[in-house]
């Protein structure tokens, strides 16, 4: 090897390297930098010292390989060799970080834990890019020698896609490397050493303008938030159990109320220690979510939370939870001691293996609100796309859920709904507890006995709330006992068991009330951040009456009794008036309303538009008798006035090719395409127009095209 090929394979194995610190969002910098730069160095230092040597060119690929995998195995894998010798353990460890770590990453949440079980497929996807980027430099030359590294740039990007200021760096660090590249590269063709220019002044232009580009397209480019990850359809495979539903023990453990369930010591304020977020119901059974990943080094706060947070942390032990999951907050952000599967949008903790921790550190976010912070507060009806339904609700529940809730949601009316179920109905208590929170125990406790336990208190509110439009889930765990250990830390016991629900608030996130009364009895003390803000609108709700919206229309004024005869004070004009107004208003209002819609499609933003037209063309035809069906696309449609209304055909597939490009072809379709669109729909109704003056009169006041189309 000329002593100028040093520079090219540095850079083709720098741009490996970059490539590879790309999938940062999964890992972190920190932790990709040593399984990065180790074999990277040892790829560059075997490369250069093979190509000096004509007998091990022919080798050179499987040695820088090779040499690779030893740095990989050394970084990474230590624990697993013998003194630094690679032993069978070795072998499988590598076997299965190739076929297993990319998908085990997917499933986790990121930053990922850096386990080497996760993160290998990230420096033995860089070492093979690295391998054949060198091999196709000295082959075929700069270009195709940057292929692998893209190809690893693309993969991170399906992992994760940078935006912003974190994909212009990338960029420009990438472009540095390719720019160097193909600098060096051309420094190396020169071939009169004498008359050779520095390698400084041959990189100078291409480094350059890869920067410039890169940093044009990093600033000027709109970013905007991927579309579609891998991470979108990977989760971590649940095992099948036999378990019950939390929520079924609940009557159990009221029954032996002393039995210790588990004990904290660390942070004040907890008043209580959620165990599992219960989201869908189908007027059966509530059950959890299902989308479980493994609990990676932090877990932030949902895009919902809008507000300030804190950390917060404390340590549990002697769990004796019978089920897999163990005792959480609403925003966890982390566990250590235990390696539990979350499901990030309920914040439930799940041990996939069989048994339960001894003891883990929960650490968790608090949003930090004032006191006032749920004064005119709405609920985030953005949350509600994780809840199920309520089945088939039983005659009666309606009006009653219209009752206690007489306005639009809002957490004022959630907590008109609290405040309902506190006053109309009692809490159930001894040893012959109702148990079951299905639609058939909830009918009876809500219609009937009117007598429950915090199963149906948090049951019926939630199905109430949602029948309502409330955002509101059920969730199972425990309350803060009031009693401590003298050593500060309390035991939470069966009778600590609760059920509540939880409503979503606008930039707070889910909010925990008590409809049964019973969460605060045994508190730990004055509440704090979102629980104070709870109490302090609880004490000002103003009574159900004031929360009533106001009426739409005020109620039509009582008939005046006179003293004539009914035959003679009769208002018989109103026989001929009523028919004359209904003529009156179809033949103005039919036109106009169609009118009005037009223009409201004729002005949606970007594709709708679009689609605006086609609508207004196909609700044309229909005006003139022409069959249509939801189904029907412009294509269908143009065929079956093809052979009868050339003109009109015309303007169809006009409209069709508009269409087609504004849906499908993945540009945006800006304002051309739409007077594109409505310049057809014009044409159309030109075609139309030639049926005659009566066919125009009765398609103006046909009202079907006022109704879509079956």
């Amino acid at each position: 090897m000329r002593r100028e090929r040093v520079l090219p394979t540095a850079c083709a194995v720098l741009a490996a390297v970059v490539a590879g610190l790309l999938f940062a969002p999964v890992f972190g910098v920190p932790a990709l930098l040593s399984p990065l730069l180790v074999p990277a160095a040892a790829v560059f230092a075997v490369a250069v010292l093979a190509s000096r040597r004509e007998a091990l060119v022919p080798w050179r690929p499987v040695l820088t390989l090779l040499a690779g995998l030893l740095a990989i195995v050394e970084t990474l894998l230590f624990p697993t060799t013998a003194a630094g010798i690679p032993t069978g353990e070795t072998v499988r460890a590598l076997a299965s970080g190739a076929t297993d770590s990319w998908r085990l990453a997917l499933q986790s949440t990121w930053p990922a834990q850096p386990d080497p079980a996760l993160m290998l497929f990230v420096p033995l996807l860089t070492l093979l890019a690295g391998v054949l980027g060198v091999e196709l430099l000295h082959r075929w030359g700069a270009l195709p020698a940057l292929v692998p590294s893209f190809a690893v740039v693309v993969l991170s990007q399906f992992y994760s896609a940078l935006s912003g200021f974190a994909a212009t760096v990338a960029a420009l660090a990438y472009a540095a490397a390719a720019g160097a590249l193909l600098a060096a590269t051309r420094a190396d063709r020169v071939a009169d050493d004498r008359r050779r220019p520095s390698a400084v002044l041959l990189a100078a232009p291409a480094v350059t303008l890869a920067l410039a580009g890169a940093l044009v397209g990093g600033l000027l480019l709109p970013s905007a938030e991927p579309r579609y990850t891998f991470q979108d359809e990977e989760f971590a495979p649940l095992a099948e159990s036999s378990l019950t539903n939390p929520l079924d023990e609940l009557s159990a453990r009221l029954t032996h109320p002393d039995t210790p369930v588990f004990t904290v010591d660390g942070d004040d304020g907890v008043d209580r220690w959620p165990v599992v977020v219960l989201s869908e119901f189908d007027g059966v059974n509530w059950t959890p979510g299902n989308r479980y990943r493994r609990l990676g080094e932090t877990l932030p706060p949902g895009e919902e939370i809008a507000v300030d947070v804190e950390r917060r942390s404390a340590e549990i032990r002697d769990v004796r939870l019978d089920g897999p999951w163990l005792p959480s907050q609403t925003l966890p952000a982390g566990v250590d001691g235990a390696d539990p599967l979350v499901e990030e949008r309920q914040g439930s903790l799940l041990v996939p293996r069989a048994g339960t921790p001894g003891e883990y550190r929960l650490s968790w976010w608090e949003p930090q609100v004032p006191r006032d912070a749920f004064r005119g507060a709405a609920v985030d009806r953005s949350l509600a796309a994780e809840l199920g339904g309520v089945g088939q609700v039983p005659q009666g529940i309606v009006e009653l859920a219209d009752r206690a809730v007489p306005a639009r949601p809002t957490f004022q009316t959630a907590l008109a709904l609290e405040r309902f179920l506190r006053e109309e109905y009692r809490l159930a208590t001894g040893q012959n507890l109702p148990t079951g929170h299905s639609w058939p125990q909830l009918e009876e406790f809500l219609l009937d006995t009117r007598r429950g336990t915090s199963e149906q208190f948090a049951a019926a509110y939630v199905a109430l709330a949602r029948i309502k439009g409330i955002p509101a889930r059920l969730v199972v765990g425990f309350r803060t006992p009031a009693e401590r250990e003298p050593d500060g830390s309390y035991t939470v016991r069966n009778g600590d068991a609760l059920a509540w629900p939880e409503v979503a608030v606008e930039g707070v996130g889910w909010v925990r009330l008590d409809p049964s009364g019973t969460a605060a009895a045994q508190g730990a003390g004055p509440g704090r951040g979102v629980a104070a803000a709870a109490d302090e609108a609880r004490e000002e709700l103003p009574p159900s009456d004031d929360l009533r919206d106001a009426p739409v229309a005020p109620e039509p004024a009582a008939l005046e009794t006179g003293t004539t005869s009914g035959w003679a004070s009769f208002p018989f004009w109103t026989l001929l008036a009523v028919p004359a107004l209904a003529a009156l208003l179809w033949v103005v209002g039919v036109p106009l309303a169609k009118a009005l819609r037009a223009r409201r499609r004729r002005r949606r933003p970007g594709a709708g538009a679009v689609v605006g037209a086609w609508e207004e063309a196909r609700d044309r035809l229909r005006a003139y008798g022409v069959p249509v069906s939801a189904g029907m696309t412009v294509r269908d449609l143009t065929g079956a006035v093809a052979s009868t209304d050339g003109a009109t055909a015309e303007g169809l597939r006009a409209l069709g090719t508009t269409v087609d490009f504004a849906l499908w072809s993945g540009a945006d379709p800006g304002q051309d395409s739409g007077r594109h669109a409505w310049a057809a729909v014009k044409t159309v109704r030109r075609g139309l127009a030639r049926r005659g003056l009566r066919a125009r009169i009765r398609a103006a006041l046909n009202p079907r095209p006022l109704r879509a189309p079956r």
